[in-house]
């Protein structure tokens, strides 16, 4: 595949399960077949070229034609998970990437993967990840193009789905436990 991709990314490091989002939970509990076991988890997926340039005309295509609104603006919610129509906030956004790169274009649940970040300004924020054999990437409505994870400047990444149970959650980054020296143990 070399060359499909004009930039590479670093693979997250996946820490331990943690809570899912309380609008993610809800989600699930309406929409039971996008949220089940993957049954068959696969490794990170190779990109054709053509699958690329599909994954980046997905991202700008919803980017573009979704309103962006708030889930107050349109539920009189402060939270709710859904696939939009004609408007939606992050998380629907991502949500309909996912579902269009997973129903349209073949792509395993395990390799599109919801994906919670802290922006600079601490408030809370949905993207979607593209585990792919060039590295993770993110698919975002408020960056017009696909970038590499690593690469997604003003962003702490805080968990994304598991690449195994699309209910479940892991956290992003987050470091092992320090070794305990001993007294006479170099470090």
């Amino acid at each position: 595949m070399a060359g499909a991709l004009e930039m590479q990314a670093q693979p997250m490091e996946i820490g331990d399960p943690v809570m899912s989002p309380i609008g993610h939970f809800e989600f699930c509990k309406k929409w039971r077949d996008e949220c089940a076991r993957i049954a068959e988890p696969s490794g990170p997926e190779a990109l054709s070229e053509a699958a690329w340039a599909a994954v980046r005309q997905i991202n700008d295509r919803i980017n573009s034609e979704i309103i962006p609104k708030t889930d107050l603006e349109l539920f009189g919610k402060d939270e709710l998970w859904t696939f939009p129509e004609i408007a939606g906030d992050c998380e629907d956004y991502a949500l309909l990437k996912r579902r269009i790169l997973i129903e349209e274009q073949g792509f395993s649940p395990s390799n599109v993967l919801l994906t919670v970040v802290k922006r600079r300004n601490g408030e809370g924020h949905a993207i979607l990840t593209l585990r792919t054999t060039e590295g993770d990437f993110v698919l975002d409505n408020l960056h017009p193009a696909v970038r590499p994870w690593d690469a997604a400047k003003g962003y702490k990444f805080i968990k994304r789905q598991s690449s195994e149970n699309a209910a479940a959650w892991v956290s992003i980054g987050v470091p092992g436990p320090a070794p305990v020296l001993s007294a006479g143990s170099k470090p």
